[in-house]
């Protein structure tokens, strides 16, 4: 027994030093970006299709004063109460100081500056899609905002879930780099794609998750449980969503449904930042809803 026990002692510590190697923060290499001309124009097309001021304006905020990034609306779950922090252009409080590939990891990857994993509360497992000109637009449209000095919320979360290392295991089990919708051969319905699946992360509400708070992509845009506990987000899928791709562009331009309700609550904010893109890409996200397979 006195053998067994540094044995076991000793696996123990090997599994626990692979365990912190599996699980560091992926690097992202020091020269993103180079070469790409940052076009803020089209950063704000990507901010509005990203739904940036939903999650990171101030609670209650109107108007310009949206562009407030300011941060602080709760995100209610089973771990606890993520806050969206203040990502506004303010060097201390904000991402002021932050370089273009620290964005990009932020973003991409979920791992801040100062090399620790964020909670996928942050869709970055749906913008680990977008594509590195989309990025470096975004990251330049978002430095012409204002400032807001503001410190960010602490998370409430105990332990386990306050166990940031954690996320590196969760990453390696959940994040997939390949989309749900494998074929795409048709460049409306690839561009699609890239809006629902990545940039406009369609797939945070619309779809359902297990016990660790993954999506389930195999029931992929079926529908889930509100998270705020009344009632339920829709399934989007064809078998479930008869509306033609018209009725579609015109939902996602105007809120009104064919029978002429309107969107409410978090989908009218959605179709707030989906009519400021070019028609083409609301026709692209239908087209892709309607290419799907039933489910």
């Amino acid at each position: 027994m006195r053998r067994v026990i540094p044995v076991l002692l000793g696996c123990a510590a090997l599994g626990a030093a692979l365990g912190w190697v599996a699980t560091r923060p992926d690097p992202l290499e020091p020269s993103y970006g180079a070469g790409l001309t940052p076009e803020p124009d089209a950063g704000a097309l990507v901010f509005a299709a990203g739904g940036c001021v939903s999650c990171h304006a101030a609670p209650e905020s109107e108007g310009d004063e949206m562009l407030v990034l300011a941060g602080g609306l709760p995100f209610p779950s089973d771990f606890g109460t993520f806050h969206a922090p203040n990502i506004s252009p303010d060097p201390t409080h904000g991402i002021g100081e932050w370089t273009l590939p620290e964005f990009a990891r932020a973003v991409t990857r979920g791992v801040s500056p100062e090399g620790q994993h964020y909670y996928p509360a942050f869709p970055y497992t749906a913008y680990q899609h977008l594509a590195p000109q989309d990025v470096v637009n975004l990251f330049a449209y978002m430095q012409t905002l204002p400032a807001a000095e503001v410190p960010s919320l602490p998370h409430e979360v105990s332990f386990p879930f306050n166990v940031r290392r954690g996320l590196g295991a969760w990453k390696m089990l959940f994040s997939d780099e390949d989309f749900v919708l494998a074929d795409a051969s048709d460049a409306q319905v690839a561009r699609g794609r890239y809006l629902v699946e990545g940039l406009a992360h369609c797939g945070e509400c619309h779809t359902p998750r297990n016990a660790l708070g993954a999506l389930e992509r195999e029931a992929w845009l079926t529908g889930a449980p509100n998270p705020s506990g009344k009632g339920r987000i829709p399934a989007i899928t064809p078998a479930k969503l008869e509306w033609s791709e018209a009725d579609l562009v015109e939902y996602f331009t105007s809120g009104f449904t064919p029978e002429y309700d309107s969107a409410g609550g978090e989908m009218a904010e959605v179709v707030s930042n989906l009519a400021q893109l070019p028609e083409s890409d609301r026709e692209a996200i239908a087209a892709y809803l309607k290419a799907l397979p039933g489910g």
